[in-house]
C-alpha cells in the first residue's frame, strides 16, 4: 500500500510562516488574559464517552471521533451495541472537559476560579474555509461567579486581545437564553418545541424574517404564534432600547432580572472598552450548545462573514458531575479563524529582535567556519537572532528567501 504525503482530510500541516503567527497569537493570549487574572490549565484530549455524549454538546455530539476499547475490553465477537466497543472519544470542545476538571479538583481551586485553556479539539465535520476537523481552541472561563461581572470581564478580556492583534470595527452580538424562552412563551409556542423554534430563529441572518416565518409554519406551529414572533422581531432594535422593549413586551413571560442584567453588561462594556468594536443586542442569537442558561455572545467580523468566537453562561453543566449546580460562564475565540485572517491580510509579527543571516562559502575552511560561529555566539548573547547557512549556488534566490523571512542583514563569509 502506497504511503500518502497529504494530511488526513480536514487536518493540515503548518508551515513556518503560519507557525510564527500562531506562536505570537498564543503569546498575546497568555499575556493579555493573565492581566485579567486568568490561570492556565490543561485537560486530556481524550474524554469518557459518557461525558461527551451527555446531551450537553448539541450538534457536536454527532461529530465525535470515538475511540475503541483497548486490549481485553474490546471483544468484537460478543459486541451487540456501540457501547460494547467504545469507551472514550477525542474532545470536541474544551467546556465539557473543563466542567469535569472543576468537579474533580474544586477543593484545590480558588472561588471564583478564572481558567485559561488552549488545546486542540476534534470534530468529524465537513471541512471548509476556516473549519477543520482538528483545530486549536482558546477558552477563558469564570467558575463560581453568579453575577454579570463574569460576562463583563470575559467580553472585556476577549475584545482587549483582539484589539492588540489589530482587529477593528468588529461586533459583539449578545442575547440571553432567558429572553429567548420568554419570547417563545409570550408568542405561544409549545414548551416542547422551544429548541426547534430557536434553531429556526438562528437562521435569521441567512434566510431573513420571511424565511423564518415560512419554516415555522411548515414545522406546524400556529399562525398566531408565528405572527406574534414576526411582530416582535420587526419591532425590536439592536440596542439597550431593544432590551427594554423586550422586557416591557414579554412582561411576566420573562424571568425577573434577565433584561436588567443584559442592559448592565452592554452599558459596562461600552463604558470601559479599550478596543474598537460595537456591542449590539441580537434577539435572534441562539448559540448551538444546549448547555447555555443565561447571557450568550458571539464575535462577528465582516472580513470573515461569520462568527469568530462565542460563549455564554452555563450554570447547570458542572452540576451534572457533582449533583450541585455551579455558576459558570465562558468565552472562546476562534483561534484558527483569527490566524487565517491575519495570514490573509499579510500580518507581520512585531519583533524587537534584530535578525541577521551569515552565509558561509562552501569551500570555507573549518577555522573560517569556527570564526563565523564564534561571531554568531557573541551576537546571540546580545539578543540578536542569527541564522548560519552554507552559501548556495543560486545565492540571489537564497538571499531573497532569507529577506522574506525577515533577515534584513545578510553577511557573506568566503574561504
Amino acid at each position: 500500500m502506497a504511503m500518502k504525503k497529504k494530511p488526513t482530510t480536514g487536518m493540515k500541516d503548518i508551515l513556518p510562516k503560519e507557525m510564527e503567527i500562531r506562536d505570537y497569537v498564543i503569546q498575546q493570549i497568555k499575556e493579555t488574559y493573565r492581566t485579567f487574572g486568568f490561570q492556565s490549565i490543561e485537560t486530556p484530549c481524550v474524554e469518557h464517552i459518557e461525558n461527551l455524549s451527555s446531551k450537553q454538546g448539541g450538534e457536536n455530539e454527532k461529530l465525535i471521533f470515538k475511540i475503541l476499547k483497548r486490549g481485553q475490553k474490546l471483544n468484537l465477537e460478543t459486541a451487540e451495541t456501540e457501547g460494547d466497543l467504545v469507551d472514550g472519544g477525542l474532545r470536541y470542545d474544551l467546556t465539557v472537559p473543563l466542567s469535569r476538571y472543576y468537579a474533580n479538583n474544586a477543593g484545590e481551586l480558588s472561588v471564583p476560579f478564572k481558567a485559561l485553556q488552549m488545546g486542540n479539539v476534534w470534530r468529524a465535520d465537513r471541512p471548509q474555509r476556516g473549519r477543520f476537523r482538528q483545530f486549536m481552541q482558546c477558552d477563558i472561563d469564570i467558575l463560581g461567579e453568579p453575577s454579570y461581572l463574569a460576562e463583563i470581564e470575559l467580553i472585556l478580556a476577549t475584545t482587549t486581545l483582539l484589539g492588540k492583534l489589530d482587529f477593528k470595527q468588529f461586533t459583539i452580538r449578545i442575547n440571553n437564553r432567558k429572553i429567548l424562552k420568554g419570547m417563545a412563551k409570550y408568542c405561544g409556542f409549545p414548551e416542547g418545541g422551544y429548541d426547534e423554534v430557536f434553531i429556526v430563529l438562528d437562521k435569521m441572518d441567512k434566510i431573513g424574517m420571511e424565511g423564518v416565518e415560512a419554516e415555522l409554519l411548515e414545522a406546524g406551529y400556529g399562525e398566531d404564534a408565528v405572527s406574534r414572533c414576526k411582530t416582535l422581531f420587526e419591532t425590536v432594535t439592536g440596542d439597550i432600547a431593544g432590551v427594554r422593549y423586550m422586557k416591557e413586551t414579554l412582561g411576566d413571560c420573562l424571568e425577573e432580572g434577565a433584561a436588567e442584567d443584559l442592559e448592565t453588561i452592554i452599558s459596562a462594556v461600552e463604558r470601559v472598552k479599550t478596543a474598537d468594536f460595537q456591542i449590539v443586542f441580537d434577539p435572534t442569537l441562539v448559540r448551538g450548545m444546549s448547555y447555555y442558561t443565561g447571557p450568550i455572545f458571539e464575535i462577528a467580523m465582516d472580513e470573515f462573514g461569520g462568527s469568530v468566537g462565542g460563549g455564554g453562561r452555563y450554570d447547570e453543566m458542572i452540576g451534572k458531575f457533582t449533583g450541585n449546580d455551579t455558576c459558570a460562564c465562558g468565552f472562546s475565540i476562534g483561534f484558527e479563524r483569527i490566524v487565517m485572517l491575519l495570514l490573509e491580510r499579510g500580518y507581520q509579527v512585531p519583533s524587537a529582535a534584530v535578525k541577521k543571516a551569515y552565509l558561509i562559502e562552501k569551500k570555507a575552511s573549518p577555522e573560517r567556519m569556527m570564526e563565523v560561529i564564534e561571531k554568531a555566539k557573541e551576537e546571540r548573547e546580545k539578543g540578536v537572532q542569527v541564522n548560519i547557512s552554507i552559501m548556495k549556488k543560486n545565492k540571489k534566490f537564497q538571499k531573497e528567501q532569507l529577506m522574506a523571512e525577515g533577515y534584513q542583514e545578510i553577511e557573506e563569509y568566503f574561504a
